[in-house]
């Protein structure tokens, strides 16, 4: 008897779910279908918790969709690619109406962005390009080679590379190559560097100049310090290395333990110029301390004065503006892009200005 009344339970389950299907209630990639409370849904997916600049742009983007008048529902990864994809199918499956997305791994994720294609969601990449898909409709970025060409023109500078003869010395540590961003960084970088080291301003004793030999996968510090190590070991044991292009301050950490193990960081043997990026809690006080010279800084304030407006847009019915496109192996993703903001020792209270930390945490 239960086992014919659970039968029949299951074939009224059945009818209702052709029913709603045959209501025409299923999302379409035009109409993104509200969220239950009546509003709509944002599904926020960020790669970790451990850098700060995530949690805060985390913290940042839910407050301004909420604000806005959107429901949020948000995610860290763990830096788990695998764990990251089963978050977007977990959104996919509570009915979220849009995705913003950081990626973990920019070539894993093609699967997971169809998926919420085919389920009528929007999808935005943040930061990270999503690859070799169709399915990502929008990039939301602050501009990549002006990152680079930020931290090589501050060499530059430092070194008065126009009017001194030099040579100075220069090792070059880039990003990781499973990240779409790193390229841009460093092409960005040498935008600026490369007329020196062909003139012989800038020697890179190493000889280690091309983006895959000075990458760092995984923008692992570890890896950084390592590869420094056999640096300083191998080219400057008997010179001073004098500026060394850091894409981000991650690697920058390794970059530095490393100098300070050979000897780095007296008054007969200071610390090379060293760039960075994300204004890492732990790089600004380095940057205090006279260790690190500088950081990129992305303000996650300017990042949701253009992505709140994009969704705003989509739920609209509108088509998003955007300033350019780049190419994620398939298709020109319309993108809007803003501008990093050098942090240095003269400035570092910028950071407080605009809420990013705390003074306490900054100066404490």
């Amino acid at each position: 008897m239960k086992k014919v009344i659970a039968i029949a339970l299951a074939l009224v389950m059945l009818l209702g779910l052709c029913a709603c299907a045959a209501s025409g209630d299923k999302k379409t990639n035009d109409e993104p279908a509200a969220s239950t409370d009546g509003k709509k849904t944002i599904g926020i997916l960020m790669p970790t918790k451990e850098q700060t600049i995530w949690s805060i742009q985390g913290d940042r983007l839910t407050t301004a969709f909420e604000d806005a008048g959107y429901a949020t529902a948000i995610e860290y990864a763990e830096d788990d690619s695998a764990k990251q994809a089963m978050q977007i199918e977990n959104m996919i499956t509570k009915g979220v109406d849009a995705l913003v997305i950081v990626a973990v791994d920019c070539a894993a994720l093609t699967d997971a962005c169809e998926k919420a294609k085919d389920a009528g969601i929007y999808v935005i990449a943040e930061d990270r390009l999503i690859t070799n898909t169709e399915a990502v409709d929008y990039y939301i970025t602050f501009d990549l080679t002006r990152m680079g060409e930020l931290q090589g023109q501050y060499i530059v500078d430092q070194l008065d590379l126009e009017n001194q003869d030099g040579p100075f010395t220069l090792e070059i540590f880039s990003g990781s190559q499973d990240d779409t961003n790193a390229t841009f960084f460093y092409e960005g970088a040498m935008n600026k560097l490369q007329p020196y080291i062909d003139s012989g301003k800038l020697v890179v004793k190493s000889g280690q100049t091309s983006y895959t030999q000075t990458a760092i996968q995984s923008w692992d510090s570890s890896k950084a310090q390592s590869r420094m190590d056999n640096l300083l070991s191998g080219y400057y044991a008997d010179d001073h290395l004098d500026a060394v292009l850091v894409a981000a301050d991650c690697l920058a950490l390794g970059v530095i333990s490393s100098l300070e193990t050979m000897g780095y960081g007296t008054s007969d043997n200071p610390y090379p110029i060293i760039t960075g990026q994300d204004a890492e809690l732990a790089a600004v006080k380095n940057i205090k301390d006279g260790k690190q010279s500088m950081t990129a800084f992305l303000d996650a304030n300017a990042l949701c004065e253009i992505i709140v407006p994009v969704v705003n847009d989509v739920f609209a019915g509108k088509e998003p503006t955007s300033t350019t496109t780049y190419n994620n192996g398939v298709k020109d993703v319309p993108a809007s892009t803003y501008d990093p903001y050098l942090i240095d020792k003269d400035n570092v209270q910028y950071l407080v200005e605009v809420g990013f930390y705390t003074d306490a945490e900054v100066n404490g």
